[in-house]
């Protein structure tokens, strides 16, 4: 293993600069310094450049590849330092074997694979990301006691029962850390330049990890965390400063928000930040995908002049800033900065191979992953494909909608037992964030036949717990409303190509299915809600043809908005209070299963019973068909692949055609659909 100061040592370079005093004319030597700051973000346990749910290697994630990158990119420098953003501990099958294993025995048998990795590559320093908190608070100690490098956090503070004898008010992490680093001059001569870190996560992990955190840890804002220790490390001397916000970019409309989870630009206005490593929202910055930012400079790698830089998820870029520092007089300034974000792979070329030295720290637990993945829990009669589950009701959303109503009418209490249960579910793995090239494989494939743990693990990503909520049918109307932030307004009276699929400002996994009630979405309609949920057009009525039948009974209008329904859904939903019916005090019901647990209970329950699970869908939704004089040419965005082919072909529920003289930027297939007939 090389210790970075001594890599730092090995790859040391010269130059050469000095500078005129033009007042006395006597000479005063300019020292000039190179920097380069490399970070890792949202890996999410994808160590190995592996995909557990389809049993290969994977070039286009893993850090075992973002490794090379690294070594090449602190090779080429003559001084760096290595950073992670956060969200490292929780993602892939890897993480749930860690974190299963440790719920059982309550040890994770020493060092955590990521760690493994992780101390091979000589970091600086790691910031707590919000997924960090998924498995508790023991889970999250005993795992970063593993690494080898400091870890910082300044925005969670302990309220109760906190570690290492943390009082109440308290930081519960390092907010913040000055480390003197030796670098080399353009003499080749040694300096110290004392850089300092500061790390965030977003103020929305008392809700998001609400089991987890409540009446344990209190939150404060990114941008108010910044304001408070960013002078202290001014005071001690910091000469220049890396903020490590897990928080996405967000926006100049409202910076001072003290509760914003995407803080990143109105962090690059606290005074006394120098660079930004950001992460959370799985996009690449700079990139085109922030295209008419305020105050960003795409080809510089700066918002607000601050050198910023975002490297996508799970290992497939590697974030890289460049400085160019003086010292004059004894003291360090800025001269120039590029930030840039390096791919691991693009335009179906690997561009680096894997690193051995991290495949090889983590053979062990890589082997038994795939052992844990494989344990059978049932038979499927049907594919559960998400291909195509943005434009139509979708076996993928379908399984996961009646495990969550069979868990949730098992637990009823007397008092709740009448009440008609539905569920909420949106599609995990649809195209990601359609931002990058590796988004185009991010999509279910469980083919028909035999199940095992890595099929329920690709059909429900997450480690959520089942939650759920007792609302009106006028709120499970309001909550869908805002679910149709998914599409773009379709004009019906024109004929260019229009894209249905608002990749944007909406998150596929914020696309929730209301199963159990029946209904229509009219894309012609603007939309009624923004991405908070907050009504914007209050005459927009995405959601049409809203029902509900109980036997032969029928209800809609008035009487459907005025009746109960329980709503099964996950802690994340539940207890976020964004969209209608949701919040705390709508809350009737937490299980300790997780929604994943639930799912494969359900799988191997209907097995048992009837000799396999039928996932097919009940197409309870669909779009509005739209009467135009006119042939509109509507588009969407889904894998490109033989076996997407396949089952657009076999199951599409409206006329859909593959394009073919359309290219994606990012390898995705552009299909029309049919929304006339």
């Amino acid at each position: 293993m090389h210790n970075k100061k001594v890599l730092a040592l090995a790859i040391a370079g010269v130059m050469g600069l000095s500078a005129c005093n033009s007042s006395n004319n006597d000479m005063v030597e300019s020292i000039e310094v190179d920097l380069r700051i490399l970070e890792t973000s949202d890996i999410h346990t994808n160590i190995m450049d592996y995909d557990y749910y389809k049993s290969k290697y994977d070039p286009t994630i893993g850090l075992a590849r973002t490794a090379s990158l690294i070594k090449q990119q602190a090779t080429d420098a003559t001084n760096f330092v290595l950073v992670d953003n956060g969200d490292l501990l929780q993602g892939s099958p890897m993480g749930d074997y860690i974190a299963n294993n440790f719920k059982r025995d309550n040890t994770i048998g020493g060092t955590h694979p990521a760690y493994k990795a992780m101390n091979t590559l000589g970091y600086s320093v790691g910031n707590i990301g919000n997924h960090e908190f998924n498995y508790g608070l023991d889970f999250l100690k005993e795992s970063i006691d593993g690494a080898n490098f400091p870890y910082i956090n300044a925005n969670v503070l302990c309220k109760a029962d906190c570690w290492e004898g943390k009082q109440q008010g308290e930081n519960l992490f390092t907010p913040y850390i000055v480390e003197e680093k030796t670098v080399f001059d353009n003499n080749g001569d040694p300096q110290t330049i004392k850089i300092g870190y500061i790390g965030f996560v977003p103020p929305q992990i008392l809700l998001w990890d609400k089991q987890n955190l409540t009446g344990k840890v209190t939150v404060m804002g990114i941008v108010e965390a910044a304001e408070k220790f960013v002078p202290m490390m001014k005071a001690e001397g910091a000469d220049i400063i890396v903020a490590i916000p897990h928080s996405g970019v967000g926006s100049s409309s409202n910076p001072t928000d003290v509760n914003d989870e995407n803080a990143t630009w109105a962090l690059s206005k606290v005074a006394g930040i120098d660079a930004i490593t950001f992460g959370h929202s799985h996009s690449v910055f700079p990139s085109s995908t922030f295209t008419g930012l305020e105050n960003a400079d795409l080809e510089k790698g700066t918002i607000n002049g601050v050198a910023a830089v975002m490297p996508g998820r799970w290992g497939d870029n590697l974030g890289v800033i460049d400085f160019k520092l003086t010292k004059v007089d004894g003291k360090w300034t800025i001269v120039d900065s590029v930030a840039k974000a390096l791919p691991i792979y693009a335009n179906k070329t690997e561009l680096v191979a894997a690193d051995y030295g991290v495949r090889d720290a983590v053979a062990k637990e890589h082997a038994e992953t795939i052992t844990y993945v494989s344990q059978p829990i049932g038979v499927a009669t049907s594919d559960m494909y998400s291909f195509l589950s943005l434009v139509q009701d979708d076996p993928t959303v379908q399984i996961v909608s009646n495990a969550q109503i069979a868990k949730v009418q098992q637990n009823l209490t007397p008092a709740l037992k009448d009440i008609p249960v539905l569920s909420a579910s949106a599609p995990f793995k649809a195209g990601g964030r359609h931002s990058t090239t590796a988004d185009a494989e991010s999509y279910v494939q469980v083919p028909a036949g035999n199940l095992t743990y890595k099929n329920a693990a690709d059909l429900y990503l997450y480690p959520n717990t089942m939650v759920a909520v007792k609302v009106t049918g006028a709120q499970v109307k309001e909550w869908l409303e805002c679910s149709a932030n998914q599409f773009n307004q379709i004009n019906p009276n024109s004929t260019e190509p229009q894209y249905l699929i608002n990749w944007d400002t909406h998150r596929t996994y914020n696309y929730d299915v209301i199963d159990g009630v029946s209904y229509k979405i009219d894309v012609t309609q603007a939309n009624r809600t923004d991405g908070d949920c907050k009504v914007v057009n209050a005459d927009a009525h995405r959601i049409v043809e809203l029902s509900y039948t109980d036997g032969d009974m029928v209800y809609t209008g008035a009487e459907l908005d005025s009746k109960e329904f329980i709503i099964a859904s996950n802690n994340y939903r539940a207890f976020g209070g964004k969209f209608a019916g949701t919040g705390s005090e709508y809350v009737v019901m937490e299980l300790p299963d997780t929604n994943r647990e639930a799912l494969a209970q359900y799988i191997t329950a209907q097995t048992e019973a009837n000799g396999a699970v039928d996932p097919s869908a009940d197409n309870n939704w669909d779009f509005v068909t739209i009467n135009s004089d006119v042939k509109l040419d509507v588009r969407f965005e889904t894998q490109d692949s033989a076996i997407a082919d396949e089952f657009v072909t076999k199951y599409q529920q409206r006329n859909i055609t593959k394009r073919t003289d359309v290219a994606d930027e990012f390898g995705f297939a552009v299909y029309n659909i049919d929304l006339q007939n």
